[in-house]
């Protein structure tokens, strides 16, 4: 009898032990694997990105490049094409650090989960996303082993050619799309954007590819013809309930409202209040107001000139400050909580319309370029209700300009070129596959482009010094590490 009492005490102490084995042998020092859902939230705000980056490769340089910002500031460098190599290359430190790298961990994390395909979608396309504004921006860039590091000891990544980048991004959108049909996604709420709706992020995927796909047009005007039917065909958005923006709030906030909150010296380029006052554009006293005392009367906003530092400003006007010269309004755009607006139903219709006078295809252009300028006027009410302008004052301005056939390509690239402002990643791709609205180059003593408006942005500069090899092939195959070499698709 002790002998069985003895092994049932056995059993006991055994099974006891045997109960807990498996967390006592979960190293306590690594942290559980992060929920999917979590990581995609932190992919969707990697994207929008912080100040840093924002204020530096977005307004600092492009901005003011594209002459909707101008400055007499000497470190906003791209108002008068200098050089700022940290600045330059903000985009590429901070994409690579946090947004590529969480994104690819996130695919690894899906298929070890064997995640439904409509999950693993919706991460491509930001994916395609991300890696589309780093090639607009750069050229070639680390893309088939970037993010790597960690799944795959690629810690020096090869830089791939935006000519095989490309081809890639537009079919990793087709198949995306293909995944995706009705209903909510695996992600359900932890998407901030589209709160898991497939159909939205369907009609974003064929969105971006009519996007790339015309990025094409100077360098492959077939291709650029055949993704851009393919895109329309597909379904592309359809109103501004569709728009690819994240909504920021007072514990994430918005990156460049962040740039207004900690910079004064943006005041609206004279090039871009000239053409909204032109077209009495109802947008004028939403955008801009007084520096000095905040009116948004329409004679009191006046454009500064781009590629002026302060002597300059005195020599010519005898003025020293810029007070009395229109800036970004601050009681609408600078709001903590501003949305960062990635991709518009205004845009999308503006390129159908492009997409009808260059090949005849995605309905009649009239029709799709008023479209455009009425969801680009609507779509400011997605910053407050003030910014709401009434449909009586959009017919208004389109009865005064209307759509011009002799002259489209234009007329649409600046109506495109109003309608994404503050996305300057956008604003500097188009204008250079268009190359409109017509700016104005400026020739500040000491630039680095001899006068002529850059062509791309330049690449960290750590890359020279770890990366070294990858960093030289990249030079030999696309051209100097400058300002004014042209990526692929930006041809002459």
């Amino acid at each position: 009898m002790k002998k069985l009492i003895y092994l049932f005490m056995m059993a006991l102490v055994v099974g006891a032990c045997d109960e807990g084995f498996d967390e006592l042998n979960v190293d306590p020092t690594k942290p559980p694997q992060i929920a999917a859902a979590n990581k995609l939230t932190a992919v969707q705000k990697f994207i929008s990105s912080e100040r840093y980056d924002n204020w530096r490769a977005g307004m600092i340089y492009q901005s003011t490049m594209m002459q909707h910002i101008a400055t007499t500031a000497g470190y906003w460098d791209g108002d008068k094409y200098t050089w700022n190599r940290g600045y330059a290359s903000s985009l590429m430190d901070r994409y690579y650090g946090n947004a590529i790298k969480t994104i690819e961990d996130l695919l690894f994390q899906l298929d070890e989960e064997e995640a439904p395909d409509e999950m693993k979608a919706i991460v491509r396309i930001l994916r395609v996303f991300a890696f589309s504004r780093l090639t607009d921006l750069y050229g070639d860039v680390p893309y088939s082993e970037a993010g790597k590091a960690v799944l795959e000891g690629i810690f020096l990544p090869k830089y791939d050619a935006q000519s095989e980048i490309y081809p890639d991004m537009l079919n990793e959108l087709e198949e995306s799309a293909a995944a995706l049909s009705s209903g909510t996604s695996g992600f359900g709420a932890a998407d901030v954007i589209y709160n898991g709706d497939q159909a939205k992020w369907k009609k974003l995927a064929n969105s971006l590819m009519l996007r790339l796909g015309l990025r094409l047009i100077k360098v492959d005007p077939a291709a650029a013809q055949s993704w851009a039917t393919k895109a329309i065909a597909g379904g592309v958005m359809e109103s501004n309930d569709d728009i690819f923006y994240l909504q920021h709030d007072n514990n994430n906030r918005n990156g460049i409202s962040e740039v207004f909150a900690a910079d004064g010296n943006p005041r609206m380029s004279k090039t871009f209040i000239d053409f909204l006052q032109a077209g009495n554009d109802p947008r004028l006293p939403i955008l801009a107001a007084r520096r000095g005392d905040g009116s948004t009367a329409a004679e009191d906003l006046i454009g500064f000139p781009n590629g002026l530092n302060s002597a300059m400003l005195l020599e010519m006007t005898g003025e020293e400050n810029t007070d009395a010269y229109a800036e970004p309004n601050r009681d609408i755009l600078a709001a903590f909580e501003a949305p960062m607006i990635f991709q518009t139903y205004a845009e999308v219709q503006f390129m159908i319309a492009e997409s009808n006078v260059r090949w005849g295809i995605g309905g009649d252009a009239e029709t799709a370029y008023n479209n455009g300028v009425r969801a680009a006027m609507k779509q400011l009410s997605l910053y407050t209700d003030a910014a709401t302008i009434a449909d009586a004052d959009i017919d208004t301005y389109l009865a005064a300009n209307p759509y011009d056939a002799a002259n489209a390509i234009e007329q649409i690239a600046n109506q495109y070129w109003v309608a994404t402002f503050l996305n300057e990643y956008e604003t500097f791709s188009n204008w250079r596959r268009v190359g409109f609205p017509t700016l104005v180059p400026v020739n500040f003593p000491g630039n680095e482009t001899g006068g002529t408006i850059p062509r791309r942005l330049t690449w960290t500069e750590n890359e020279a010094a770890v990366n070294a090899d990858n960093y030289q092939a990249a030079i030999a195959a696309q051209g100097p590490d400058i300002l004014t070499t042209r990526v692929w698709w930006d041809v002459e």
